[in-house]
């Protein structure tokens, strides 16, 4: 029996599925009920379950609950992009008492149904996600957030225009700044020149 780091054997998870609606946005086009009925077939899925809109508070409740009462150790959410809500359900999980970095979110809105108005394609794709996304998250182990303290410097390579003017705004915005230029010389290009257009002022 294949076990990741730290994490549990496959045939230890518990998976629960959730198929977002998104009101008409996912639900007018794929065919959430049928999706809902094949996560429930997948391997180490224990609930699966569509609703109108999992971002909101009874959505995140629904998973919270799950997560106690079906002794979830897998969170699964099928629904918008991550980067609207990712970590929303984060959190969800979080509260649930889950590691927040057991859980899997796929984009079946984006990549399904604002795509394709073809409703059995689109629901065709949401399933190979739902599987995929299934499948990620077996393998997933848990991982733990922490705060380092970070030196405030920066490092600027090339003394030229565009470096010397990212040093300066950087130190001027209370960064210790250290300016790395391979020439004798700063100044780049422009210190090769004479005159400057259009004021004729002295490159240098």
């Amino acid at each position: 029996m294949k076990t990741p780091v730290g994490g549990l054997a496959q045939s230890d998870a518990r998976i629960g599925v959730y198929i977002c609606h998104c009101g008409t946005n996912i639900a007018g086009v794929v065919d959430v009920e049928t999706v809902s009925k094949f996560a429930s077939t997948l391997n180490n899925v224990v609930v699966a379950r569509h609703y109108a809109y999992m971002c909101s508070d009874p959505g995140q409740t629904l998973i919270k609950d799950d997560i106690k009462n079906e002794v979830l150790n897998r969170v699964v959410v099928a629904s918008c992009s991550p980067l609207m809500h990712e970590p929303t359900f984060r959190k969800a999980c979080a509260d649930g008492g889950l590691n927040p970095f057991l859980f899997q979110m796929t984009n079946i809105r984006e990549h399904c149904s604002w795509v394709t108005a073809d409703p059995v394609a689109a629901t065709e794709k949401a399933k190979y996600l739902v599987a995929a996304a299934v499948g990620r998250v077996t393998w997933q182990t848990p991982l733990e957030m922490r705060q380092v303290a970070v030196k405030q410097s920066a490092l600027v390579v090339g003394g030229g225009i565009a470096g010397i003017e990212a040093a300066l705004r950087l130190a001027d915005s209370g960064k210790h700044v250290y300016l790395v230029e391979r020439e004798p010389s700063i100044g780049g290009h422009m210190s090769r020149l004479y005159k400057t257009f259009p004021t004729l002022d002295c490159a240098a």
